[in-house]
């Protein structure tokens, strides 16, 4: 008999977790490295201080000129990403009803790509302007790999739970 302790069904939710799970928790700490890793180098941007472009350092620096886009930009890209990877954490170890949650992560999950193409397009907007110049550094490469590890998470989740979740 087992005895009953607060502690109990945490123990039980995560003893039963799949890979699945642990992959979109694994998401919970390689995001803040995503926020700092330099996304891209550049010569000249204009809004931005320093050479390299970094999610943080780039919300910092908009909050100077723009704290609405700056708003708008940390949205996107901090609590939109992290937010969908906590949803899916909560169904993963039943905390949450797929359900009743699935509204939410379908817009958060959308929501959440919206930052890469932002910064896309900017970097675009400066190549072909020809302001200055912009290379694309792995901080990049990371984000977008979150991100879409964290939109394959939510695919097989919906799969698994048989509902409608991310599309």
């Amino acid at each position: 008999m087992e005895l009953k302790t607060p502690f109990t069904a945490a123990r039980r939710a995560l003893s039963s977790a799949g890979p699945l799970a642990w992959v979109n928790l694994a998401l919970l700490g390689f995001f803040p490295v995503a926020w700092v890793a330099p996304l891209a180098r550049a010569g000249f941007l204009p809004f931005f201080q320093g050479d390299e472009l970094t999610i943080i350092g780039g919300v910092s620096d908009l909050w100077a000129s723009d704290p609405a886009l700056a708003l708008l930009i940390a949205f996107f890209a901090l609590f939109a990403p992290y937010a969908k990877t906590l949803l899916l954490a909560g169904i993963h170890f039943d905390l949450l009803q797929a359900r009743r949650w699935s509204g939410s992560l379908t817009l958060i999950g959308k929501l959440s790509m919206a930052d890469i193409f932002l910064l896309a397009l900017y970097i675009v907007l400066v190549k072909g302007v020809g302001v200055g110049h912009v290379e694309t550094a792995w901080g990049l490469w990371l984000f977008t790999a979150l991100v879409l590890t964290s939109f394959a998470v939510a695919l097989l989740t919906d799969r698994r739970a048989g509902k409608r979740l991310t599309i």
